[in-house]
């Protein structure tokens, strides 16, 4: 972990507080200042390996302790005489590192709470996840005066992407859709929300690369149930589209924060920038359903040749019909299990569930953490975003 943070050019503060041993003790030393209180010591191998080995009446303290790394080995900088101090010590030198600009980004505005109480976001969501809501009214309570420069609102309308700032910090916001919206081409023919389809797709790939260009982290609202299927699907070339949103998630630099507000489902999860695409950090709730498909779509798929056209049980007698009709019932059952949100944060699938009333805090932490990294990013002036300039093409001055 240290050479890894080492190569990533993060300083580093090491404290050593009682034994390290073997390769214990390498790892201290890597790092910028070395701490070692009068208790403590580094060693290639304790004293009573050397003992065994040399014969030698020694002490772990004596042969790695900070009179001989602090005063003749120069592996530790300073000793101290007990923890206490030892954590005075490390807050000095970390306050010695340059800060992370959070005042300067924020433009000489004043961070705000949302004009609305991010406590009623938990009154938004239905008890049924199969019923919709609306995810512009989850928006306007985690961001500050509950204020949202929407981007590209007249296309892909089952994408919502946009610009607003949680606790004086500039955030880009993709989030899904859950009602229904107009067929683009077809005139009066709706399609269903937490559906990805071709001009939502180039809409989120063009947002989030603008996002990229200007230095702007990015926080995905997931509620998703996958790509569209079918005939229309393949002719518009949904494959090649959804290629392009992959590509430019894995080549994306800047930090990306992905919630799991509910559904989770298939290659839209991975898609819209699920954990194999390592976001910093990756959040469910306790409605999350996350799964590579759901429950009633694989016991279809696994049971597709007892099934007719309309994906009903063809059988020849009841016995056949109740065994098919129990086999889809139990593969039904264990996917739905398997979605529980404790279960897959046991299996390190999420990095952490959180109340929905909780998400406003939380972003405004890890948003914070974003803007703390130093020289590998530039955030730009919000005068010469490349946002803008998308906002004007699209036909829609924004602000």
């Amino acid at each position: 972990m240290n050479a890894l943070l080492s190569a990533q050019q993060v300083p580093q503060v090491a404290g050593v507080f009682g034994d390290c041993i073997a390769g214990g003790g390498y790892m201290p030393i890597i790092s910028d200042i070395v701490y070692m209180t009068e208790q403590a010591y580094m060693v290639i191998a304790g004293a009573a390996l050397v003992k065994g080995g040399k014969s030698e009446h020694i002490t772990s303290l004596t042969i790695g302790g900070p009179d001989i790394h602090v005063n003749i080995s120069n592996c530790a900088d300073h000793r101290v005489p007990d923890d206490h101090t030892m954590l005075l010590k490390i807050k000095e030198e970390i306050a010695k590192l340059p800060s992370s600009g959070i005042n300067y980004y924020c433009y000489g505005q004043e961070p705000s709470p949302p004009h609305f109480d991010p406590a009623e976001i938990e009154g938004i969501f239905p008890m049924d996840y199969r019923v919709t809501y609306d995810m512009r009214q989850v928006i306007a309570r985690i961001v500050d005066n509950s204020l949202f420069w929407e981007i590209f609102p007249d296309k892909g309308r089952e994408i919502i992407t946009g610009v607003a700032k949680i606790n004086g910090l500039y955030v880009g916001i993709i989030a899904n859709n859950q009602n229904l919206t107009e067929h683009p081409v077809h005139k009066n023919i709706k399609r269903p929300g937490g559906i990805l389809y071709r001009d939502g797709i180039a809409k989120m790939t063009t947002f989030s690369r603008a996002c990229n260009s200007d230095g702007v982290p990015i926080i995905w609202l997931q509620d998703i149930a996958g790509f569209d299927i079918g005939p229309e699907a393949e002719k518009v070339g949904l494959l090649g589209w959804g290629s392009n949103l992959l590509y430019t998630n894995s080549t994306n630099t800047v930090p990306v924060i992905t919630v799991l507000l509910r559904k989770a489902s298939g290659a839209g999860y991975y898609a819209m920038n699920g954990r194999p695409y390592e976001p910093i950090v990756q959040l469910s709730t306790p409605l999350t359903r996350l799964a590579v498909m759901e429950g009633r779509t694989l016991a279809i798929g696994a049971f597709r040749t007892k099934l007719d056209e309309n994906f009903n049980i063809i059988f020849t007698n009841q016995e056949e019909y109740d065994q098919v009709k129990k086999g889809m019932e139990e593969v039904e059952r264990r996917i739905t299990e398997d979605m529980n949100p404790l279960l897959t944060s046991r299996q390190l699938d999420t990095d952490e569930i959180i109340l929905l009333h909780e998400l406003r805090p939380y972003l405004e932490t890890v948003v914070e953490m974003t803007y703390q990294s130093i020289g590998y990013r530039r955030v730009k002036n919000p005068r010469i975003w490349s946002l803008h300039d998308i906002d004007a093409l699209s036909g829609k001055i924004g602000g």
